[in-house]
Order: structure tokens, then sequence, then C-alpha cells
């Protein structure tokens, strides 16, 4: 027999009325019908991820410290790292390695430009505080954000990188799938 969870608002046998007359061992065989599914577009999971370079420097963390919840499809993750997580069920713990350029894409040289300091101050971006290293936010002209990272300033400009800084790095992604729902 097929039971839904959560009940339907009718108040069907299986809806409101039902949910309500049951005992405290129906109730746990309902919440582990949630548990037990597995992760797809929409879903709401809550997971610990190691993201870290291949030489197994961490980029980002939470085992150890507060799970994360992510709504699959909301572009939390890189959709890369999404799809890993899809058909994967409560429980699941697992690493898994991604080629260069497979996560975040390849580096590509374009994205590397060197813009007039004349050019940063006519938008308001000159700091005199900037440093070689520092990621900059830029206004872009659809009205969304971007940033580059600052690679180098001389007295005339400025070079930037905007790849993604993960760009072309070969990755290790650990997950261990605590719910979902």
């Amino acid at each position: 027999m097929h039971r839904s969870w959560p009940p339907d608002a009718a108040g069907s046998k299986h809806g409101i009325a039902a949910a309500r007359s049951l005992r405290p061992d129906q109730m746990s065989y309902a919440m582990s019908i949630i548990d037990i599914s597995e992760v797809k577009p929409g879903s709401h999971v809550t997971l610990h991820y190691r993201l870290s370079l291949a030489d197994g420097a961490d980029v980002v963390n939470t085992f150890g410290n507060k799970p994360a919840t992510l709504l699959i499809g909301a572009g939390q993750l890189a959709p890369p790292l999404e799809d890993i997580l899809l058909g994967l069920k409560t429980g699941h713990h697992s690493t898994y390695r991604l080629d260069e350029g497979q996560a975040f894409g390849d580096r590509n040289p374009d994205l590397v430009q060197r813009i007039s300091l004349a050019a940063l101050r006519a938008n308001g971006m000159v700091d005199d505080d900037f440093t070689p290293g520092e990621a900059i936010e830029f206004n872009a002209p659809e009205g969304g954000r971007y940033a580059g990272v600052l690679k180098e300033i001389s007295e005339t400009s400025a070079l930037f990188d905007f790849n993604h800084p993960l760009a072309g790095q070969a990755l290790l992604f650990e997950v261990k799938i605590i719910g979902i729902l």
C-alpha cells in the first residue's frame, strides 16, 4: 500500500484526519518516507559537504560545524556539484573527484583583462587600498554584479582575472546527506 505524506488537505482517509489519528509508531513510519527519498530538483537537502583542492586543502567544509541546507536548482551550488547530489539518499556519504575544469569550467585567458585606472575612476572604482589578490566587485551593464581578482596594479592600469577562482582546478567533493524534503 502506498501512503502519501504529507497528507492532502481534503481530509480523506489518507489526509489530515488520518494524520491526526496516527499512533506514534505510524507517525515514525510516515516520517521515514521523507527521510529515504532521493535528492531531485526542488529538494531541500540538509548535508555536510567539503569542497577541497586535489591536494586536500579545504575550500569549504561544513563537517564539524552546522550542516548546510540547500535548495537544489536554486544556484546555491555550482550545477555540476548539484548534479552529483541528484539521486542520492539520506545517509549517503561519498567523496567524488572532479577533473580539471569540471566543476567551475576551464580557465579562459580572455577573462584576464587590463583596465585603465581612468576607466575605473570614471566608474568610482579606484581605491588606494586595493591590493593584489583582492576580489573587487563591478557593476554589470544589466544591473547585476560580478567580481574580478586584482592581479596587479600599475600607475595607469590594473590587471583583473574574471575567471572563477576554482576554474581549471581538479577538486574533491565529499558529501553526507542528512535529510531531504
